[in-house]
């Protein structure tokens, strides 16, 4: 089974030293390597629809901030690539279980695996690998287990908590704390409590992991543990912002999931404090889902133009800079500075 080149998609870092370029691009190496093998079976079909997605590529976002986490401290070592594998194995397992629920086509620039394999097969392919996730974690400890179980919790329980928006009414979003109104403190905070779940809580294990088996002392775990969540929400609030603003052919998925899907991100909860007669259409479009083509083009085009969209942009640069604030604590190196420059790289996916 053949896969994507180690370095593919991994973010280019301006500025970064070159000496912590070259190592961590020989632990990006190594963490392909193992994920190429941990995902290989017997079964040659199973093989295959395993490494799919591993296959495509992808940013390898996580695994990046893992072997950087650990560059604060003693630097990446196996135990810190097998940490980046069982985080990104349960990364890969979500987005199968993902695309099943969001009905998407593509993901990472290819056919998505629902859409090449069928929907129950892509559910168990996601399943078999967040048990391979789990058995590379083992491998690391009692601790490392109990905080992959944590990890996986959250992560489902902010899914959760973001599928019982989709398609609701208004006043079912309001029972579910994610009201329309944006000016309501509460409104927003649920929301971005959802992303710290849903996306944050993986990629701050993933920063954790790097600095735990980095050797990093345990107030520096804690910090780069709260980072990392905060990286993460702004990562899915960059994210969501894409899914409006990009086209297919550069973003690599289907563009307007979410509204299709009737959720409400952080630029339709921004537009929808509008008060113009000149935005009826715009909110009568996104307070459900949006079944035809048309319809989705037109809230797309809207959305687009809306200063909701500078406003949730406005939102991401102020978590931004609560991100990287939290590094300025930390001894400076070349690895703090290269965690500054991943948090502007993951806000300007946005821009």
């Amino acid at each position: 089974m053949s896969v994507a080149s180690p370095q593919a998609g991994v973010p280019q870092l301006p500025g970064v030293d070159d000496a912590l370029t070259a190592r961590v691009g020989e632990g990006m190496a190594a963490v392909a390597t193992r994920l190429s093998a941990v995902v290989d079976h017997d079964d040659p079909f199973i093989a295959g629809a395993s490494g799919h997605l591993v296959a495509a590529g992808g940013k390898r976002f996580r695994p990046l901030l893992t072997l950087l986490a650990s560059e604060v401290g003693e630097g990446w070592n196996e135990q810190v690539v097998k940490a980046a594998v069982g985080v990104e194995l349960t990364h890969l397992a979500s987005l199968y279980h993902d695309d099943v629920m969001d009905e998407a086509d593509l993901r990472r620039g290819v056919e998505s695996a629902n859409a090449r394999y069928g929907n129950a097969t892509a559910i168990l392919v996601g399943d078999l690998l967040f048990g391979t996730a789990s058995s590379v974690v083992a491998d690391l400890g009692a601790e490392a287990v109990k905080i992959q179980a944590e990890t996986f919790v959250r992560l489902c329980a902010g899914q959760i908590r973001d599928d019982l928006q989709t398609g609701a009414t208004p006043e079912e979003a309001d029972r579910t704390v994610l009201a329309g109104d944006a000016d309501d403190p509460a409104a927003v905070t649920a929301y971005l409590s959802i992303l710290a779940d849903k996306t944050g809580a993986l990629i701050a294990t993933a920063a954790r992991y790097g600095a735990m088996f980095g050797g990093c002392d345990a107030e520096t775990v804690r910090t780069l543990t709260e980072y990392g969540e905060r990286l993460g929400v702004v990562f899915q609030l960059a994210d969501d912002l894409l899914d409006v603003a990009s086209a297919a052919d550069t973003s690599g998925k289907t563009p307007g999931t979410d509204l299709r899907e009737g959720k409400a991100t952080l630029p339709v909860l921004y537009a929808r404090t509008s008060q113009d007669p000149a935005d009826e259409r715009l909110l009568a479009l996104t307070r459900g889902p949006i079944d035809h083509p048309d319809e989705l083009a037109e809230a797309l085009e809207l959305l687009r133009a809306h200063p909701a969209m500078q406003q949730a942009r406005d939102h991401t640069t102020r978590l931004a800079d609560e991100a990287r604030a939290l590094l300025d604590g930390l001894c400076p190196g070349p690895a703090v500075d290269a965690l500054r420059a991943l948090v502007d790289g993951v806000a300007l996916r946005s821009s």
